[in-house]
């Protein structure tokens, strides 16, 4: 073959009736089967667009929410927790504790370690706010939240999350929590996000987290490199976790 001939892709060798086709003037001048295809085409486009209005529309407002506050750190935790845990009760001391150094407190909004945020942000702040999610059990926007949003995808939800905070902190929680701390790691060892403090709390819970990933990871298969365990670390004390906050640098994610 000439190195100048465009190569064909795989699909197009599938055939023509696997190309889409539209013809406006063929709507109203075609057999049921064909009016059928066209239809099904149409519906299916309007289907994509209104997926992807909903998604812009939530991104939008979790972003103007976030845009009223300057100073921001977004807590994950199990929605598991019930207000007696141990997890629980320091949640909420630590959410009034950061909420009286000017800080908003921003959760998942719904039950759990979220709620404990929201609790210990409204009882210090008299504000307490929560992006809530959509679901068809477990999931119910707390009580406490006073200001919020509701999202119906879990990847809008965990951007507006993950947007612009100063800190993040992470509490024991199940594949939810696992998942939004594995993905804001990524952004940050790929650098799609600067280096902002990933704060673990729970020594018992993240330590056996974090052997998994430096003997499996770094040893075994080499998938990561030794730097990359410095992205997040365990924090014991809640003044070292006040005093890194306050001297982490304000994002200003709406000056880029």
């Amino acid at each position: 073959m000439n190195e100048h001939t465009q190569k064909k892709h795989p699909v197009r060798e599938l055939g023509p009736e696997f190309e889409i086709t539209r013809n406006p003037q063929k709507k109203n001048v075609c057999d049921e089967r064909d009016c059928t295809a066209y239809r099904l085409d149409e519906h299916i486009d309007r289907l994509l667009h209104e997926r992807a209005a909903r998604a812009e529309d939530e991104l939008i407002e979790g972003f103007r929410a976030i845009r009223h506050y300057p100073k921001s750190v977004t807590f994950f935790g199990s929605a598991r927790f019930a207000p007696e845990h141990p997890y629980y009760q320091r949640a909420k001391e630590l959410a009034a504790r950061i909420c009286a150094e000017d800080y908003a407190v921003i959760t998942g909004g719904g039950p759990g370690i979220m709620a404990a945020g929201n609790e210990g942000s409204k009882k210090s702040c008299e504000q307490a706010i929560g992006f809530n999610i959509e679901l068809p059990e477990e999931q119910v926007i707390n009580e406490h939240v006073t200001h919020g949003v509701n999202f119906n995808y879990f990847f809008t939800r965990k951007v507006a999350l993950a947007f612009s905070a100063e800190a993040y902190l992470f509490f024991p929680g199940g594949y939810g929590t696992l998942d939004e701390f594995f993905e804001i790691a990524t952004l940050v060892q790929t650098q799609k996000l600067p280096p902002v403090p990933m704060i673990l709390i729970g020594r018992d819970f993240w330590e056996p987290v974090i052997a998994l990933c430096r003997t499996l990871l770094l040893e075994q298969f080499e998938t990561i490199s030794p730097e990359d365990l410095d992205i997040f670390t365990i924090v014991d004390k809640d003044e070292e976790i006040i005093d890194i906050i306050k001297k982490a640098p304000l994002r200003n994610e709406y000056h880029d």
